[in-house]
């Protein structure tokens, strides 16, 4: 069962990225790589709020788990578009651009880790 959560997850979070990719390239015409970019920080949203907050509250099960951790954010989330889209900043010579790239990408995500792990635990001392 938990392989078939994985795999369900896997394939939602990779359709979710698609559509994300398609939104943005709609409204986004840049050589910056805002999907990945977006995809990866709400992907980070979704894991830390599922750890920080629903995964104790709810008591769920692994393949519950393994669904959300795993599967979706793993399919949703992409490090190694993120690193092939960077690689093909510097190769263009889109130096300033690349480097922005991995500033967001890493301090964003951090920050969104950072914010919802300091108001989980600030729900959970009050809850106490």
């Amino acid at each position: 069962m938990n392989l078939v959560a994985i795999f369900i997850g896997g394939g939602v979070g990779s359709l979710c990225r698609f559509a994300l990719s398609k939104y943005t390239s709609v409204y986004f015409t840049s050589h910056f790589a805002y999907a990945t970019l977006f995809s990866n920080i709400l992907s980070t949203f979704v894991l830390a709020s599922f750890v920080y907050f629903f995964q104790e509250k709810m008591a769920l099960n692994e393949s519950w788990k393994l669904f959300v951790i795993t599967g979706f954010c793993g399919g949703f989330s992409t490090f190694s578009t993120f690193s092939f889209e960077t690689f093909e900043m510097l190769k263009n010579g889109q130096t300033l651009l690349a480097i922005l790239n991995v500033l967001l990408s890493v301090f964003c995500c951090l920050f969104v880790l950072y914010i919802l792990y300091k108001t989980g635990e600030t729900s959970t001392s009050l809850n106490s």
